[in-house]
């Protein structure tokens, strides 16, 4: 035993300052500043507003976690941030770690009363609806639709890679957010025409995306509420990052919704986290489960085994899982 070492431990139970310190550099636009060019460190603290106490620090602490180069005295960026990280540009997909800065990385500090309560720790401590406040705050709202388009990015790649999407003309992303779906779809397969689907307050937020990226006559939006309302027909329905947020009995209700908005033939993409059935491999999918502890009262992420059982349940006769970017899978079923 005297070759086990505390320090894998101790690096996990301590990762939180590694979080922070890059949450703190997307909140403070380091990645922004240096995608204008390379700046050494009197240059770059000015312009970041930085402390000459903490700047060095800070900047070479990125540079260990390999969120930046140094070259000398010259900070710049890594093709990856610089892709990524950079807000000027439409890879951009900081969006979800703004949020994680602004509201998760506190919530996250009740974890331990979500587990003993089994309630959320955000907005809803304080008897707000968290998705009801973030709709009704346009600012509020704008941020959180960014972010819903960061973490869907690479998934929606992915989603436009694997798909068969020869074999279909028509598709409705439920829960569209900005759009970062619909556009990647269109982006890659020009005879798709499809939409997104969501609250009426996401319009001018879609709409505006939507035409920046130049695909307004093949990408239209229908307001609805996916509990209320029916979902527009089309002959693929997408979900994504959506069924989490509910419990199994609403997770059955969309599932059902989504049966009856496509024809025979038509499919149904589901993609989220998905945890491995096993519930060994994907930590991300199951802390992404506890994350809908903190946000929502039922919500959950599942196995790609628990999404093929309850479409089933809603009528799809076949189904089948693929892995997409990172930790996301998706379940395709086909009516």
């Amino acid at each position: 035993m005297s070759d086990i070492t505390p320090e894998r431990v101790i690096g996990l139970g301590m990762g939180f300052w590694n979080s922070k310190a890059l949450l703190s550099a997307v909140e403070l636009g380091v990645f922004t500043e240096l995608a204008k060019g390379p700046a050494d460190l009197a240059e770059l603290s000015r312009r970041l507003g930085l402390h000459d106490r903490s700047a060095r620090d800070f900047l070479d602490v990125l540079v260990a976690l390999e969120m930046l180069e140094r070259d000398g005295e010259i900070y710049r960026n890594t093709p990856e941030t610089d892709r990524f990280l950079d807000r000027a540009k439409p890879s951009y997909v900081g969006g979800i770690l703004e949020m994680a800065n602004s509201r998760l990385y506190g919530y996250w500090g009740l974890l331990t009363e979500a587990l003993r309560s089994g309630k959320p720790q955000n907005e809803a401590r304080d008897k707000e609806d968290f998705f009801g406040s973030i709709y009704a705050d346009p600012e509020r709202l704008k941020g959180f639709l960014a972010a819903m388009s960061g973490i869907s990015a690479g998934a929606a790649q992915a989603i436009a890679a694997k798909f068969p999407w020869e074999n279909y003309q028509t598709f409705v992303d439920v829960g569209a957010a900005q759009g970062m779906v619909p556009v990647t779809l269109a982006r890659a397969h020009p005879h798709l025409t499809g939409g997104g689907f969501d609250l009426a307050q996401v319009k001018p937020v879609f709409e505006e995306f939507v035409a920046r990226q130049g695909f307004s006559d093949r990408l239209k939006f229908h307001a609805g509420d996916f509990f209320k309302n029916p979902l527009p027909k089309a002959e693929v329905v997408i979900m994504g990052h959506i069924l989490h947020d509910w419990d199994l009995t609403q997770k059955r209700i969309l599932l059902a919704r989504a049966f009856e908005a496509i024809p025979k033939g038509g499919a149904v993409v589901i993609y989220d986290a998905i945890i491995d059935d096993e519930r060994r491999k994907n930590a991300f999918g199951l802390l992404m489960s506890l994350n809908m502890l903190i946000e929502t009262p039922g919500g959950f992420d599942y196995t790609g085994a628990d999404c093929q059982s309850w479409m089933r349940d809603a009528g799809f006769m076949d189904t089948r899982i693929e892995p997409l970017a990172g930790p996301d899978s998706m379940v395709i079923g086909y009516k």
